[in-house]
């Protein structure tokens, strides 16, 4: 199977930019090939039996990046499957802002795949970077990934939504992007994350959108260390319920951020 008879068969299912650039990265992350390679015809070379069961996965709204098993993020090779959500280009602007803050302590609550804590261990190597998750298979999967770039966290089996009033830690930042999709919103979503991604990390109740915030919030009233900050992303459609629920808990410095689209997705608050 060819590169032109790949991109055919996935505009099937996606628009054919789409299908395109889930082409190109199959058989540059897949197979080591560059355009140059393809417009020379070395794609014929590919082993057409292990190509067809990728196509197939592909055409059935699996996301490229749990097909290949892997996706970049902050210039690092992470690896992805189904036990954890896949890391977005959003999240990475979201470790940019919070490496504009100096710190020697970090807790990231409800890691995933691991690609917050690593991210900020990798460019911080002696801060105490610590990360939670409920989902044990995610931080299996988190573990695997740090070991991979040889990051330093610890990992810990943890609920946020729990009381952690007896936690005697203390950080100078604490950052969460946790699950605020309502579930109002699943059917306006791409069949590749209802499918595919684990809902306990994307959907919040309809009638409790800042659910995980505002626990989060309470225990970082304690957890920060004076000064501290406390970094989220964001669902756009609730942040001005977020930023007033913050200012009212006692943070002060409360800084929405818009990301590269121009929605608000990201605030930042202090204790």
């Amino acid at each position: 199977m060819t590169y032109n008879t790949l991109c055919k068969q996935l505009a099937l299912t996606y628009d054919e930019g789409e299908a395109k650039a889930i082409a190109r990265l199959v058989y540059e992350v897949r197979y080591g090939l560059s355009l140059t390679d393809i417009c020379l015809g070395r794609d014929a070379d590919i082993d057409d039996s292990d190509l067809k069961q990728v196509a197939e996965r592909l055409k059935n709204h699996e996301p490229v990046q749990y097909v290949l098993g892997k996706t970049q993020f902050c210039g690092h090779t992470f690896h992805t499957d189904r036990r954890a959500l896949i890391p977005r280009p959003e999240t990475e602007e979201l470790c940019q802002w919070m490496l504009s803050t100096p710190f020697c302590s970090l807790l990231d609550i409800g890691t995933g795949s691991g690609c917050i804590a690593i991210t900020m261990a990798l460019a911080q190597p002696k801060a105490q970077i610590t990360a939670w998750d409920i989902s044990p298979d995610a931080l299996s999967l988190a573990s695997e990934n740090a070991q991979n770039l040889n990051a330093h966290v610890d990992f810990i089996l943890r609920d946020a939504l729990q009381n952690h009033e007896d936690d005697n830690q203390r950080y100078d930042i604490i950052v969460s992007n946790p699950p605020y999709i309502c579930q109002n919103e699943a059917e306006a979503m791409e069949k590749n994350v209802l499918d595919y991604e684990p809902h306990t990390a994307l959907f919040v109740p309809d009638s409790d959108p800042l659910r995980f915030y505002r626990a989060i919030a309470h225990y970082a009233l304690t957890a920060l260390l004076p000064q501290g900050y406390l970094y989220f992303e964001i669902n756009p459609l609730y942040a001005d319920d977020l930023c007033t629920m913050l200012h009212n808990a006692g943070f002060s410095e409360v800084t929405p951020r818009s990301d590269a689209f121009g929605k608000i997705r990201f605030i930042r608050c202090r204790r």
